[in-house]
């Protein structure tokens, strides 16, 4: 797995019930969704350039410890699936101080097209590169 995000849960992400609330979580996932898929090309200058990007079509997170204001959180993200147009993939936050896994998240991305608002498929070199990522982790 690659290590895509590396935080601290601040005061003001807590609700009611003193532990971060999910909108946090989501949040947090969404920034290592961004470093996962830099990793295969899909980043600001080729969203810029090409006027391609990416569209989350399905998230399930599951709530695993709770985590309190000054936790240190970690997530390490893989692909899981990649199709002509979409692609899967999986993100665990743990507490980086204890190694405790405290959630994950699954998601589907599909590779849009931003001018016509429309699914496309991958370029060749971002398909090449998540195989190779993909066969890293199997």
């Amino acid at each position: 797995m690659i290590e895509t995000y590396r935080g601290v849960v601040y005061p003001h992400q807590l609700d009611h019930m003193e532990h971060m609330n999910v909108q946090w979580y989501t949040a947090k996932f969404d920034e290592a969704t961004w470093h996962l898929m830099s990793t295969v090309g899909v980043t600001a200058a080729y969203i810029d350039a090409t006027k391609k990007g990416m569209a989350a079509v399905e998230q399930i997170t599951k709530y695993k410890a709770e985590v309190k204001s000054g936790d240190l959180l970690l997530i390490k993200s893989k692909f899981l699936e990649l199709k002509d147009k979409a692609v899967r993939f999986l993100h665990i936050m743990y507490n980086a101080e204890t190694g405790q896994e405290v959630a994950t998240s699954e998601l589907v991305g599909v590779h849009i097209d931003a001018i016509v608002r429309k699914s496309c498929s991958f370029p060749e070199d971002i398909k090449e590169k998540c195989t190779a990522l993909l066969r890293d982790t199997e």
